[in-house]
């Protein structure tokens, strides 16, 4: 039964997601449990705070080039680029084609191979793109793409943690989270925001309704897919697999919003 106080899942989903003055005051598996539930939150603030960087600049005359960089470059650094740097260890991971544990080190480690160099100039390419495209249509759209991927991004981790969903190690971030949310808690969460999504592309000058709910459903489908084929390749979750689940939802939003 859930019996942490709502404000210590909201410290946490702030001070272990972001780089906001929060800090974590409790750090227990009840407590995670609130945090992965309030990371949809979390990533709404990371979002607003892109989209009025985006857009701002835009309004002030810059391109939607220029917009979009800016856009890219907030949640980067709101999380100090700890999910793009999950994304990379993971890539580095499953490009080595070596056995789980030893494909655990490469992870481990500092420094970032080939795979995730690649994958990270694509990765940020793709959204670079897909919000110039956006911004380039209204300040609208690019603000509403922004909110909807940062908000999905940390959706996509709520359903990670979800029970059922094991760790890779005994330490870490993943195995302080692997878990603890419920399914029917990850799914009352998932739900809310595809409505909320929905509500905003429903708001003038930008998606639609269908568009908007269907890009999110599409990329939570992309980040299950990610962490069904982690869990199988890693045996578990693991703090750089969340990262990895966290930008591929992102981009898949994006993405999926650039299509016509």
């Amino acid at each position: 039964m859930f019996t942490t106080p709502p404000l210590h899942g909201l410290r946490f989903a702030f001070g272990t997601l972001t780089v906001l003055p929060v800090r974590v005051t409790r750090w227990d598996r009840e407590t995670a449990r609130g945090g992965m539930l309030c990371a949809p939150l979390a990533g709404m603030v990371v979002g607003a705070l892109a989209a009025l960087l985006g857009a701002g600049l835009l309004l002030l005359g810059a391109g939607p080039l220029l917009a979009a960089v800016a856009t890219v470059a907030v949640p980067a650094a709101l999380t100090r680029g700890l999910h793009l740097d999950g994304l990379a260890d993971t890539a580095d991971g499953l490009g080595s084609a070596k056995p789980a544990e030893e494909a655990l080190r490469i992870m481990k480690r500092s420094d970032i191979g080939p795979f995730g160099v690649v994958t990270l100039v694509f990765v940020l390419l793709a959204q670079v793109a897909a919000l110039a495209q956006a911004y380039g249509g209204s300040w609208a759209r690019g603000a509403l793409a922004a909110v909807v991927s940062a908000t999905t991004a940390r959706l996509a981790l709520t359903l990670a943690t979800r029970t059922g969903v094991p760790a890779a190690r005994p330490e870490g971030l993943g195995a302080a989270v692997a878990g603890v949310v419920p399914l029917r808690g990850a799914l009352a969460v998932a739900a809310a925001v595809v409505v909320a999504a929905a509500a905003g592309g429903a708001l003038p000058g930008t998606y639609g309704v269908v568009r908007t709910a269907t890009a999110v459903l599409l990329a939570l489908v992309a980040a299950h897919l990610l962490l069904r084929h982690c869990t199988r390749r890693f045996g578990g979750l693991t703090g750089d697999v969340c990262g990895a689940v966290a930008e591929t939802a992102a981009t898949a939003v994006l993405v999926v919003l650039s299509l016509s």
